[in-house]
């Protein structure tokens, strides 16, 4: 399917954001793409909340309606007193406003396009507005839409309240050089609590786009103190990442190893046959896929097969896994895509390997955060958008971490190193929760007890399939 984008300018969408205050909107449904039709636009719009539409015609002008209230084809009159129609022109600097006429209700509930009285959209299913000015609202034509009512495309977003910053951070963080300083210096001088294993290996995992690739690259620009792009990253529809790779991180370059390698995967995909395989996620949990291993889309590597690694000690497994969700799309994730992480999640847990939860983008998700990193705990929105995927994916809220990632920067900084830090600092510490959790037959004296704390004791689920 193609990727599915705005037509909206950036002025048209700052137009019309002047109109709504301090909001997000998040595209719930193209007609280009989706289809003309009722049917179609109640598909992807029905109880969704606050509303708002962008008709495009050839004329120039981009115009819609708002509604605070919910789509849900009762077939009743509906009263919103925010709803409102508005305009944007090629030639206009400001847009138009048209609010209800008083005691009119502001559209039709019906199972029909949406029906604003003085606005009929998606008339007869086809690319063409109805124009009824005087019904429910009054407007002149020539004003409104230019007396052209054939579309050439028609959107519907969902409008996310942003919120205020809060007066209190719900997490506190300092933002100072001495912070950044001392989490440098935890993560450089971490070791394992097991004896034998030299560097924790957190895995990453998530959808399509999410930042796993970046988040890698940003980490390892933090420790190499410039800019570097060792994995690939991009924003195509389907993943830039098709092998599994292992990254060791240099502090600095031609420096010493960072006692932490994280591991990167395709990304996960709505569909079943796509993406990167459920099995395919335990072998590389249990340490039997090698580095550079090229995904097969035609199924799981099979524990005959070559390149399957079958002799594995403590070191090869994961010790700690990363979920990556990109928070612009946060509130929409698929329900696909959320049972998919809860069938990962039970794997996971069936593991014991302890789960983490990053946020990425956290500045192209809310404005306050993106002018000042500093607001990233007391943004309303980011909050909520932490407590939202808490609550989907089943992760508890300490779990689930903010951060941002370098993408378009050429100098490191400081605020950006130590959110980023912070997240490997945690990273760090579920994974010696791991080492901890370990369980192996009773040693039988003290003189033995090093043994516990030995790459030759796989946890029993481990254990289970190991092949020497």
């Amino acid at each position: 399917m193609p990727v599915v984008t705005s037509s909206l300018s950036n002025d048209q969408q700052n137009k019309l954001l002047s109109l709504l205050g301090h909001v997000r909107l998040h595209l719930l449904y193209k007609a280009s793409i989706h289809g003309y039709t009722a049917a179609a636009f109640h598909s992807r719009c029905d109880i969704q909340g606050p509303t708002v539409i962008a008709a495009y015609n050839g004329a120039g002008f981009v115009f819609g309606a708002y509604t605070s209230k919910d789509y849900t084809q009762s077939k009743e009159e509906v009263s919103d007193k925010e709803a409102f129609l508005y305009s944007i022109s090629a030639e206009g600097h400001k847009p138009l406003k048209i609010s209800g006429i008083t005691g009119k209700c502001a559209f039709t509930d019906a199972d029909s396009g949406p029906d604003y009285g003085a606005l009929v959209f998606l008339h007869e299913d086809k690319p063409a507005v109805k124009s009824n000015p005087g019904t429910s609202f009054n407007f002149k034509d020539t004003e409104m839409h230019g007396d052209n009512l054939e579309l050439t495309d028609f959107e519907v977003y969902r409008v996310e309240d942003l919120g205020d910053l809060l007066a209190k951070p719900w997490r506190n963080i300092q933002w100072t050089d001495e912070k950044k300083q001392q989490l440098t210096k935890a993560v450089l001088n971490y070791q394992p609590a097991i004896k034998t294993v030299h560097q924790a290996r957190v895995l990453l995992v998530g959808p399509v786009g999410a930042g796993k690739s970046s988040f890698f690259n940003s980490i390892n620009s933090a420790f190499r103190g410039n800019m570097t792009s060792q994995a690939i990253a991009g924003t195509a529809e389907s993943s830039v990442t098709t092998q599994f790779r292992t990254y060791t991180i240099k502090a600095g370059k031609g420096g010493g190893a960072v006692p932490l390698i994280l591991c990167d995967t395709m990304g996960l995909e709505e569909n079943p046959d796509a993406g990167l395989d459920i099995e395919d996620l335990v072998s590389i949990y249990k340490g039997h896929i090698k580095d550079r291993y090229q995904f097969n889309s035609s199924g799981p590597l099979l524990a005959d097969a070559p390149g399957y690694k079958k002799s594995v000690t403590l070191s090869d497994t994961i010790h700690c896994v990363v979920y990556v969700v990109d928070t612009c799309k946060a509130s929409i994730l698929s329900q696909k895509m959320r049972d998919k992480f809860a069938a990962i999640r039970k794997k996971t847990n069936q593991l014991g390997i302890p789960q983490i939860l990053l946020m990425t983008k956290v500045d192209e998700a809310c404005p306050l955060v993106g002018e000042d990193l500093k607001n990233v705990y007391r943004s309303t929105y980011i909050q909520k958008m932490a407590h939202k995927l808490s609550d989907s994916l089943g992760i508890p809220l300490n779990c689930v971490l903010p951060v941002k990632n370098y993408s378009q920067e050429l100098e490191l900084e400081q605020d950006t190193d130590t959110l980023l830090l912070a997240a490997v600092e945690q990273m760090l510490n579920y994974a010696d929760n791991f080492f901890e959790n370990q369980v192996v037959e009773d040693q039988g004296g003290d003189d033995k007890l090093d043994l516990y704390r030995s790459n030759d004791h796989l946890p029993r689920a481990l254990t289970e399939q190991r092949v020497v």
